[in-house]
């Protein structure tokens, strides 16, 4: 025998529990017949069960004193799915005596079941399984198949009507204990199945009546809304028609005035234009003579600039040129001073050897005379020669010298000489060239000025026409803005007539809609004096129903049987052929022809 899963087995009974709780909510509800208060034993004992659902699994979480297993973390957390669901989460936080957490999702079940939105906010709970796995075990009832088949089950609550008061009521100490003994079967259950089914066909009846009527409603109430809206919007165009007719005419009148005022402005400008133009020609012949006269100046005077321009540029390259000379004369100066050192250097070595050769002699000499040898006086004597013709040419050499640098101490003086007169000369051309420069640029200014001053006039006669080129300009663009005007008002008026035509329309499908809705409403009166007369008659058997009451057939596999809810007749599908539309259903309901009830086909003997 293979061992079962623990949590599959808690999560077997808890999935039985609620199919047993929800079960008997719905059959003792129906039988009750009335709203349920909190204190129904039936729907104590659903909000335990529920409870129980929701705390299998639950994740242990840890606080700053204890550990904390409450089950209302994850209902918390349907407000950010299902923004309806922030009302209910919002009014069980201002709640004053809830204290706990347990408390606050109790309060919260008794509140969603209210609404009739319990199975929509756990099913929107439950499809958000990675935010769940933050509060419940992988092998929770809330994280398995378990939890969707209770959440269906739930979509049942749907047709009770709970009254529960949660302000008074103490939630935090409640203690949540399942009485079994509630689901257990007893005799009287089994003889009252018959009554159940007659109950349940009647509150049927009574619920679809009421979903009917809750749609007529609705729809009323949208009607009258666009009724509203039409008229709110009708009397806004009314009042912008008003408006722009208003505007129209204003606008008209000013056409007028700015029409006559464009006229006004065209002829005095058109008068302005000729006297301005007449003017201008006389202005111009005289710029044109004078322009002439101050071209033929200009031209000279800038003749005259070039030339002496000329004369300046080849005294600057005379003046470089001597310059240069001047350096050139330096440089050999300078040399001519260096070889004249160099010389005298020479010399005074020359000398000093002669001084050594002089005293040397004298000791040969007294050697000589010591020795007195005639081959070594000869010797000597040749010496003495050579010496004395050496002596001779360095004698020659030094007055060479001398008279070199006497001729060049003479061409220094006459250089610096013709440099002192070429100065003087190069000064008076330049104050005489500076004189004609000063006396040119002032010509030149008094020119430029007389330019100036007529080239401003004719900027300012340039101004003038172009300021009146602006103002026609200007006058043609109001003209045409006027026109265009005209142009808007035209589809103004057009969109006025459609938007008459559009709402005589909407008048005549609101009054179409009036009666079609006055239409219903009769019928549906009718319905419900049909209800109330027919609601002690009793269905008949399938056993003793063999024949259609309308054509008197006998039943077959073709003429199918249709039970009327309300009055219990049993018609065939050929005689039933009268159709009512339900919002709520995608395809027509068959409607019993005496009582205008629904009409169910039976599949068995017993069940409708």
């Amino acid at each position: 025998m293979a061992v079962k899963d623990p949590t599959a087995v808690e999560r077997a009974n808890l999935l039985n529990m609620a199919k047993l709780s929800i079960k008997g909510l719905i059959e003792s509800a129906l039988s009750f017949g009335r709203t349920l208060d909190s204190d129904y034993p039936p729907l104590q004992q659903f909000f335990v069960v529920m409870e129980h659902c929701l705390k299998h699994g639950l994740k242990v979480r840890k606080s700053f004193l204890s550990y904390n297993k409450t089950i209302w973390g994850p209902l918390e957390l349907v407000e950010k799915l299902y923004p309806e669901a922030e009302e209910i989460a919002a009014s069980v936080r201002d709640l004053p005596g809830l204290k706990t957490p347990l408390g606050r999702a109790r309060a919260w079940l008794r509140l969603a079941l209210m609404q009739k939105k319990m199975a929509d906010y756990l099913r929107c709970l439950i499809i958000q399984r990675d935010l769940l796995s933050e509060f419940y075990e992988y092998h929770a009832l809330m994280m398995e198949e378990e939890g969707a088949v209770i959440v269906g089950l739930l979509v049942g609550l749907n047709v009770i009507d709970a009254n529960l008061c949660v302000k008074g009521e103490d939630l935090d100490s409640q203690v949540g204990v399942i009485d079994f003994s509630v689901y257990l079967k007893s005799d009287d259950d089994i003889g009252g199945k018959e009554r159940n089914v007659q109950i349940a066909a009647i509150l049927d009846q009574k619920n679809y009546v009421e979903e009917l009527n809750r749609q007529l409603n609705s729809t009323v109430s949208s009607l009258h809304a666009r009724v509203d809206s039409l008229e709110k919007s009708n009397t806004k165009l009314i009042e912008e028609l008003a408006i722009a007719k208003n505007n129209i005419i204003k606008l008209q009148e000013e056409n007028h005035q700015l029409r006559s005022e464009n006229t006004l402005i065209l002829m005095k400008t058109q008068h302005h234009l000729e006297a301005a133009k007449v003017d201008v020609e006389a202005e111009l012949q005289t710029y044109k003579h004078s322009r002439q006269g101050l071209d033929e100046m200009y031209s000279e005077a800038r003749r005259q600039l070039r030339e002496e321009a000329q004369l300046r540029q080849d005294m600057e390259n005379e003046l470089v040129v001597q310059v240069s000379m001047k350096h050139e004369i330096e440089l050999a100066m300078k040399l001519l001073e260096k070889d004249i050192h160099e010389k005298q250097d020479t010399l005074i070595g020359l000398r000093q050897q002669l001084d050594e050769v002089k005293a040397i002699n004298v000791e040969m000499y007294q050697k000589l005379q010591v020795k007195v040898s005639e081959d070594a006086m000869k010797e000597k004597n040749e010496i003495i020669s050579r010496l004395e013709d050496k002596t001779n040419q360095i004698n020659a050499t030094m007055k060479q010298l001398e008279q070199r640098l006497q001729q060049a101490e003479k061409a220094q003086m006459e250089a610096e000489a013709e440099d002192e007169k070429l100065k003087q000369e190069y000064v008076n051309k330049s104050e005489s060239l500076q004189n004609e420069f000063s006396q040119k640029e002032k010509q030149l200014l008094q020119l430029e000025t007389d330019l100036k001053i007529e080239k401003e006039w004719r900027q300012t006669l340039e101004d003038d026409l172009q300021k009146e080129k602006e103002t026609v300009s200007h006058l043609r663009t109001e003209t045409q803005e006027i026109i265009t005007l005209k142009k808007e008002f035209l589809k103004l008026q057009e969109k006025n007539k459609q938007l008459k035509s559009t709402c005589e329309d909407q008048e005549a499908a609101l009054q179409e809609l009036a009666s079609k809705l006055s239409e219903s409403k009769l019928k549906i009166e009718d319905i419900k004096e049909a209800n109330k007369a027919l609601q002690g008659q009793v269905w008949l058997k399938d056993k003793e129903a063999t024949h259609c009451k309308l054509c008197e057939k006998e039943f077959s596999l073709s003429k199918r049987k249709h039970h009327c809810r309300n009055c219990g007749e049993i018609f065939c599908n050929a005689c039933s052929d009268n159709e009512l539309p339900l919002p709520s259903s995608p395809k027509p309901v068959r409607v019993c022809d005496s009582c205008h009830a629904i009409l169910i086909q039976r599949c068995s003997s017993n069940v409708p």
